[in-house]
């Protein structure tokens, strides 16, 4: 498996997939190096994508392995690799959060992540914030 940072001529695959930003958006997100993509011989695996809390804290928005690839270890390395990465980059800390109804909490919290609050947005099941200490 290679993960790596999107390029630019993955817009078009991406935008295909991952239908909660635009393609300004995600356009701007692969020229930030901000989106990391797991393939393996080409077929691609899934992503992740992420900015910044508060301009300051690497936030995990999006974590999206394709059906037929799930439960292979692919998010965790996605995981992994970008946690690398932000250390690598001199941050201290990572975040992201996930629906109290969704089982990535469960994952999440096996990678080290605590919970540290949380958000209700109307209509919504509260979403659950994490941080982990790199």
């Amino acid at each position: 498996m290679n993960i790596r940072y999107a390029t630019i001529n993955e817009l078009k695959l991406i935008s295909y997939h991952d239908k909660h930003v635009s393609d300004n958006e995600l356009k701007s997100l692969i020229n930030q190096k901000r989106i990391i993509i797991a393939e393996e011989n080409k077929p691609f695996l899934g992503w992740l994508r992420y900015n910044l809390f508060w301009d300051n804290t690497p936030f995990m928005n999006m974590l999206f392995v394709l059906e037929p690839y799930r439960r292979k270890n692919i998010g965790k390395s996605l995981v992994l690799y970008w946690e690398n990465e932000m250390k690598n980059r001199g941050y201290k800390k990572v975040m992201t959060s996930t629906q109290a109804n969704e089982d990535a909490q469960h994952f999440y919290r096996l990678l080290g992540y605590r919970d540290c609050g949380s958000l209700i947005l109307p209509n919504e099941p509260l979403e659950i914030i994490f941080i982990k200490e790199l």
